[in-house]
């Protein structure tokens, strides 16, 4: 279905319909952009989970107002993107996924949406995981572990594998017992590095990337935000190292890993 294009700034319709109808254009078979008609849903999720990404970015950078608005437009439109790939194929629509994620929210509160007097949060918590388990069942996906995506980032899903089976009893008692539990893995780790087997080190490796991702949950961290912070800490501090350098004429690649170190240490000590 092609919808009139609405231009932006068009007052005759809503913005969302803009959205939609601009998306719909760009989608059209003889008229719309040659890059945007040969996508496909697989060639286009890899710019959901980025925009997704760049999200988060803009909310751990402040956030600053117009910059968090024009990330989340840019999530929007992907969502448009993959509702009109799904109308284009009879599927269903915009309206269509606004109604059942409006349908979901409603069902899974039903103490707000409904009579439900406790508004205590332990017991909405329950009732949320209970609701969600009838719809995994409804959508026969059985066992614990089922409906977790396997598309997640890995440390994510790596969180919320544990957090499913800690739910049955299956867990560490505390963040102590985890890290026991890593001091195991980083000494099998060791154990390996002589023969240093590919397969045999990302084993290992996998193994202890898991017991970390574990341990965030018992310190109610999140892993994926941890190790961005992390990310975003080391480039602050390498580019503070490459500036110290440069004031001396050196590259990184011309100094002396002492040299390096050191400047790494005044970067640290200012509090980068």
């Amino acid at each position: 279905m092609t919808r009139p294009v609405m231009l932006p700034g068009a007052m005759t319709d809503t913005s969302l319909e803009r959205l939609l109808s601009i998306m719909a254009a760009l989608r059209a078979p003889q008229t719309g952009c040659p890059w945007d008609q040969v996508q496909d849903f697989s060639t286009i999720a890899p710019y959901t989970i980025e925009e997704a990404h760049e999200v988060a970015d803009a909310i751990a950078a402040g956030p600053e107002p117009a910059m968090l608005q024009d990330e989340l437009g840019d999530l929007l439109f992907q969502v448009v993107y993959h509702a009109q790939m799904a109308e284009e194929r009879g599927w269903f629509g915009f309206q269509d996924v606004a109604e059942a994620i409006s349908r979901k929210m409603i069902r899974r509160h039903p103490h707000v949406f409904g009579d439900a007097a406790s508004r205590d949060a332990a017991a909405q918590t329950q009732a949320w995981e209970a609701q969600k388990a009838r719809e995994r069942a409804a959508r026969a996906e059985t066992g614990t572990l089922a409906g977790v995506p396997s598309a997640l980032p890995a440390l994510t899903r790596a969180e919320k594998l544990t957090k499913r089976a800690a739910r049955v009893g299956f867990d560490w008692p505390d963040a102590a017992a985890v890290l026991d539990k890593l001091a195991e893995e980083t000494a099998e780790l060791r154990a390996e590095l002589p023969a240093a087997s590919p397969a045999r080190l990302a084993d290992e490796l996998g193994d202890m990337l898991f017991v970390m991702a574990n341990l965030a949950r018992k310190l109610g961290l999140d892993p994926e935000a941890t190790l961005h912070a992390a990310n975003r800490k080391f480039t602050r501090r390498f580019e503070a190292v490459e500036t110290t350098l440069a004031a001396e004429g050196l590259a990184p690649a011309d100094a002396t890993l002492e040299r390096m170190e050191a400047a790494w240490a005044q970067a640290k000590r200012a509090g980068l």
